[in-house]
């Protein structure tokens, strides 16, 4: 009879902390708590300035593990959330994005990778033609020396065609460089 009450006790603890509880994770380990991709960027995009990176991904992107990157899954196509971030960052008032996709991209046909024409042309539409072609580990270098001081924020899609990653590296919005140019003469 003890023996009952006391598993019972603890399969009451058991079920506490693990099946009633919500499913989180502590940013410090990267991942982002589980909450939908668009509320977390809704929610983080205030947050963010110049310096900071949006960054959109294939399925095997790795999972990163600076200390300033979060990595978030968003369980929609890739073109779709490409067209949502890109619209939250161009309607957000204090930052504008410099767009970056792999170089990489440019060179697979579509015999390499059928639908690939298909694919590059939504990402034009969807970016614009100022979208900068840069080869992948430049970028990915970048990201992790930006996250040494700055927040990157990266989601996942389950996209499966390589080399399809976008990066938004975000800029000041109402501050130019020729601007802090000449704020930088005045100052010395």
């Amino acid at each position: 009879m003890r023996i009952n009450r006391l598993l019972a006790i603890a399969a009451f603890c058991l079920w506490l902390f693990t099946g009633c509880c919500p499913k989180t994770s502590s940013l410090s380990d990267g991942v982002a708590p589980e909450v939908g991709w668009e509320e977390r960027l809704e929610e983080m995009l205030p947050l963010l300035g110049h310096r900071n990176w949006i960054v959109i991904t294939d399925m095997a992107y790795p999972l990163q593990s600076g200390q300033g990157i979060t990595t978030i899954y968003a369980d929609q196509p890739y073109l779709e959330v490409l067209k949502r971030v890109n619209e939250k960052v161009k309607a957000a008032p204090h930052v504008f994005a410099h767009v970056y996709n792999d170089k990489e991209l440019e060179y697979i046909t579509e015999e390499m990778v059928p639908g690939i024409g298909e694919l590059r042309s939504g990402m034009r539409s969807i970016c614009g033609p100022d979208a900068k072609s840069v080869m992948h580990e430049e970028l990915i270098s970048r990201l992790d020396e930006a996250g040494k001081l700055f927040s990157v924020l990266i989601i996942k899609t389950p996209q499966t065609i390589p080399y399809t990653t976008t990066f938004f590296e975000l800029d000041c919005a109402y501050w130019d460089s020729a601007r802090q140019a000449a704020l930088d003469a005045l100052v010395k």
